[in-house]
């Protein structure tokens, strides 16, 4: 098995992609309510915040701030991607497969992970998220997209519902 090389901080904070197999899919979008349980589950079981989120159709962005001696952000994303699919495979006409190794045709096998390193990576890093969905298309203002931590910034006064305008904002990119 390859051994990847990965920044392990304990009580880091960390910006994660996790997507699907299937990017045409529409999976997360479909079962928001669903993968927020198994969200509020892992954070149950293995502690962590999550200062900012996007659920997107076919792959998520989270700011994952580990408690002060952890460091196993790993972990929390093999919970994650379980729960979810443990839940998937209950619903009536699921159609989670497994192939010869056992492994689900849910998620892709990797993430992206980056350490944040300071306040301009972290605000940087929450912006992006939260642009995400006008980045794809899916929404001409961020305020339209349900999905998003966007609303608790808004609600706790971080920023302005009109926020980054419409669909002619300039989009920078942090890793997907």
């Amino acid at each position: 098995m390859v051994k990847y090389r990965r920044a392990k901080v304990a009580g880091g904070c960390y910006f994660l992609t996790l997507a699907l197999q299937d990017r045409r899919s529409d999976l997360l979008f479909k079962n928001a309510a669903l993968l927020r349980r198994c969200l509020q589950d892992t954070q149950a079981r293995l502690p962590f915040r999550l200062p900012a989120l996007v659920v997107l159709p076919d792959h998520l962005h989270m700011l994952m701030v580990l408690p002060p001696d952890d460091a196993d952000f790993s972990a929390r994303i093999r919970m994650l991607k379980a729960s979810f699919v443990g839940a998937l495979r209950q619903q009536v006409g699921s159609e989670v497969r497994t192939n010869a190794k056992g492994e689900a045709n849910i998620w892709q096998r990797r993430f992206w992970e980056h350490l944040i390193r300071d306040e301009q990576d972290y605000r940087h890093h929450v912006d992006y998220i939260h642009i995400n969905p006008l980045k794809h298309d899916l929404v001409t203002r961020v305020r339209d997209w349900p999905f998003s931590s966007f609303h608790h910034y808004v609600r706790q006064g971080l920023l302005p519902i009109d926020w980054a305008g419409g669909a002619d904002v300039e989009i920078e990119d942090a890793g997907e």
